[in-house]
């Protein structure tokens, strides 16, 4: 499963330029498997982890459409105070640990008559054979035209006849819609294997919008495999994970009656008009609660541990602030259950997330951990905790980064 050792987004909101882990011809330490933000309010958060989700918006619809969705208000609230544009994003990965590095360049600015356009995308990968160093363009567009290598195995250049020094063609090609991503087009074509893995990788990333309200719904009933971003067919795919993975689900609700004491079992009922109600038992009252009368917290703890036993997990998922609404003594857990379900198993997802809470922080590692924080001219910087002496040292001593946070030996001073 592929996995984002950097990613850098620039003139995105607070986000003039900020860069984390390793990326092209950098020598930086690449992203953990289960990465974590934290920062004060208005330090740029939710502006991080919009980006990523902008990227697959873009790949999902278009530039266009992902500048003006309701929670981003048009590309003009979306470029950097003072800036001119574009705004650029890279993406640095691998398609799985020891394979070559792969470099996704996206820029996207106005156009003349005002409306959002893809300026540029490069898609870079090294030579065969190696894992670092240099890298080379097998796509490379600007204002919807350009040049694309087809086959495996990306080269710097083609001979005359417009073959590279392996016999794969090189062809020009033209977008008749600039609005649209050319690896959404050409990632549906035989001949493009590398960019179609770069499509499938992206179209699978998952940014969690849980809302326990909408947990709480009655969806229409009928076995689902996924999660969904909002939580509303968790009952649909409570019905799948009974039917099809009943070992992996009972473990789930072992785990679940382990961290919140009273609930037996979960099941699902379907009513009359053929919708689900999501059932919830437990030892001390004979008839059920119902997802509509559960707690927050217990509806966001379930709705997790369903999304990371996916059988099919998605390979990168982010999660805005998973402590809201949980019990403090919960954090800890939840922290290790993140961190074992993005390194404990081959094809585990890659884990990013954000929060606030001290308590979840205490349980990660300094190279787990990035700060982001507002400089004096109001735009946002990021750090890795493991790149200060003082940290390295203090947590050295047994000291834990939760409580270094909380008095604030992680912020700027």
């Amino acid at each position: 499963m592929a996995i984002i050792e950097g990613f850098r987004v620039r003139n995105f909101r607070p986000l003039r330029d900020v860069a984390m882990g390793r990326l092209s011809g950098g020598q930086e330490k690449p992203l953990t498997p289960f990465t974590v933000v934290i920062g004060k309010n208005g330090s740029g958060k939710s502006s991080l982890f919009d980006a990523f989700g902008f990227v697959a918006d873009c790949l999902a619809t278009d530039v266009e459409t992902a500048c003006d969705m309701k929670q981003r208000g048009g590309f003009e609230r979306l470029l950097t105070k003072g800036e001119q544009g574009p705004m650029r994003f890279e993406v640095f990965y691998r398609e799985a640990p020891n394979e070559r590095p792969i470099s996704y360049e996206l820029s996207v600015a106005l156009d003349k008559a005002g409306r959002p356009y893809v300026e540029s995308e490069v898609l870079k990968q090294a030579r065969k054979g190696t894992t670092r160093g240099r890298l080379f363009p097998f796509l490379s567009l600007h204002n919807g035209k350009g040049t694309v290598w087809s086959g495996e195995d990306a080269l710097e250049g083609a001979d005359e006849e417009g073959a590279d020094e392996e016999g794969k063609a090189r062809s020009d090609v033209e977008l008749t819609d600039r609005r649209q991503l050319g690896i959404a087009t050409l990632g549906t074509l035989m001949e493009h294997p590398r960019i179609k893995r770069l499509r499938d990788f992206l179209k699978g990333w998952y940014l969690s919008y849980f809302y326990p309200d909408a947990a709480r719904g009655l969806p229409s009933a009928g076995p689902q495999r996924h999660l969904n971003i909002h939580g509303d067919n968790i009952g649909n795919v409570v019905q799948f994970m009974e039917r099809e993975h009943k070992a992996r689900f009972n473990d789930i609700l072992q785990r679940i009656a382990d961290k919140i004491p009273g609930i037996a079992k979960i099941d699902t009922d379907v009513t009359q008009d053929k919708r689900v109600l999501l059932r919830f038992n437990d030892g001390a009252f004979e008839d059920p609660f119902f997802a509509q009368q559960m707690s927050d917290g217990t509806l966001k703890i379930f709705a997790y541990l369903l999304l990371l036993e996916d059988p099919e997990p998605p390979p990168f998922i982010c999660i805005e602030e998973p402590e809201n609404g949980l019990y403090h003594k919960l954090l800890d857990s939840l922290a290790q259950e993140l961190r074992t379900h993005a390194t404990g198993k081959k094809g585990a997802p890659q884990i990013f997330v954000t929060t606030h809470q001290p308590y979840l922080v205490d349980a990660l590692t300094p190279e787990e951990l990035w700060i982001l924080q507002k400089g004096t001219d109001g735009f946002a910087t990021i750090q890795r905790a493991s790149e200060l002496e003082d940290v390295r040292n203090l947590v050295a001593e047994g000291l834990p980064l939760g409580g270094l946070w909380y008095s604030d030996y992680l912020d700027a001073r």
